[in-house]
């Protein structure tokens, strides 16, 4: 849950005896399809974009901040810990330590809470930077488990004559590669294909999910037009062109989308690649402190971030209707309705996915069913929901999606003079926060 610094009150959030923590300000580097400009950079190159993108926009002194974490989820094995080596590359000192966190696409979500309630809410620090990353262009793809064992061997064997014998050993089948997979390593089903059986199960129409990627799509267009999409910074990619805005954001027509065979249920599935999000680099990061410490070191606050909770549910029939049940939840412990909510930003991970929760959040037999609660939770009106597009149409880099939800939410409670945001996602695993 989070609130703007000024503005017509409703009630406060504000709790005695506990800090206010506050959102200083977020940038992010524009996302990218995989496989276009960055395609030749590697993750940590993005997430120093955005820290020193950070730097910039918040006239921050390099020693100013302490602590750093990120969030990633497919990890380049030569900067396993991404937020030490884009902190020590953006040039915050080297005396600050640095984490990297993982929990699938809400990576950088943990980032933040990590900092805020763990750090400087236990009075451990009184300003964090915390951010995401992942760059889908080079993943690690590794050699087959029998390849990997020989290598090893090899690497032990004491004479000729050993690494001869297991030289001789390789066979054509130890060449086939692993590729990492989007699945389930619980259920082996890829998020799509599950994303899929949602949809079928709360009778979504592949013409319900075709209309909510246009209008992600057209919405993002009109936020990028007229320049609502403040967060984003430029980045001169190395040996490239300056990039500035997301590439993306493609507005299309009805009549392009139902055009398109589905994608992972063959042939009577719903779930299309115009309707999914798509593979996407790019990174994000934001400035957290305590209100004291912001206001001390003269910034002006875009929000305060006020409460927050993860939940988790069966990874087979119910991966991503997390949103349903954390909405509920965090509201009861915000001491909040729907009501108050002025806007809503959830992630879109598949138009299959929010449709579906849109579906079960306004289902009263759905509640009593599976979540224990005597009446349905609820669901936003769509004149208050991803308003600047979603990560249908903006992308979704997994670990950095996060912070951009969480900044544009500061930014249009700002713009639409609201007072209390509400963001959810969905992961892998059947978590959510």
């Amino acid at each position: 849950v989070v609130a703007p610094i000024q503005t017509k009150s409703k009630k406060t959030l504000a709790k005695p005896g506990v800090k206010n923590i506050v959102l200083v300000d977020g940038v992010r580097t524009p996302f990218l399809t995989s496989g276009t400009t960055y395609a030749d950079l590697m993750p940590h190159d993005l997430a120093r974009a955005a820290l020193q993108g950070l730097l910039h926009r918040t006239s921050l002194p390099k020693d100013a901040v302490d602590y750093v974490i990120y969030g990633t989820v497919i990890q380049e094995v030569k900067t396993s810990n991404v937020a030490r080596e884009a902190s020590l590359g953006a040039g915050f000192s080297d005396k600050i330590p640095c984490h990297t966190v993982t929990m699938a696409c809400i990576s950088s979500n943990v980032a933040m809470t990590t900092g805020t309630s763990g750090m400087i809410a236990a009075g451990q620090c009184d300003a964090i930077v915390a951010g995401g990353v992942e760059f889908m262009s080079d993943v690690p793809i590794r050699h087959s488990r029998k390849m990997r064992k020989t290598m090893l061997a090899l690497n032990r064997a004491k004479t000729l004559g050993q690494r001869l014998s297991l030289i001789g050993s390789i066979r054509m089948a130890h060449l086939t590669p692993e590729l990492p997979a989007v699945a389930e390593f619980s259920t082996a089903e890829t998020m799509g294909h599950s994303a899929d059986r949602l949809a079928a199960a709360f009778g979504v129409s592949r013409l319900e999910q075709d209309e909510f990627a246009l209008r992600s799509h057209t919405l993002a267009k009109q936020a990028q037009d007229s320049g609502l999409l403040s967060d984003v910074i430029s980045f001169k990619v190395p040996g490239r062109d300056m990039v500035s805005k997301d590439n993306g954001i493609r507005p299309s027509s009805m009549e392009q989308l139902a055009k398109l065979k589905p994608a992972f249920i063959k042939p009577h599935g719903t779930v299309t690649a115009a309707n999914s999000s798509f593979l996407t680099d790019g990174a994000s990061a934001v400035l957290i402190m305590s209100e004291e410490k912001a206001l001390a070191m003269g910034y002006k606050p875009k929000a305060y971030l006020r409460d927050f909770v993860y939940v988790s549910q069966d990874p087979k029939d119910q991966l991503l209707l997390g949103p349903t049940y954390g909405t509920p939840k965090v509201l009861e412990r915000a001491g909040l309705t729907m009501n108050d909510i002025d806007v809503f930003e959830f992630h879109e991970a598949f138009a299959g996915q929010i449709m579906a929760n849109l579906k079960a959040m306004d289902s009263d037999w759905f509640a009593q069913t599976y979540m224990g609660r005597k009446t349905k939770v609820g669901t936003p009106p769509m004149e208050k929901f991803n308003l600047w597009g979603g990560s249908l149409s903006l992308g979704h880099p997994f670990g950095a999606t996060g912070c951009r939800l969480v900044t544009t939410v500061a930014h249009r409670l700002q713009k639409e003079g609201g007072q209390y945001g509400l963001v959810a996602a969905c992961a892998a695993g059947g978590q959510v926060t």
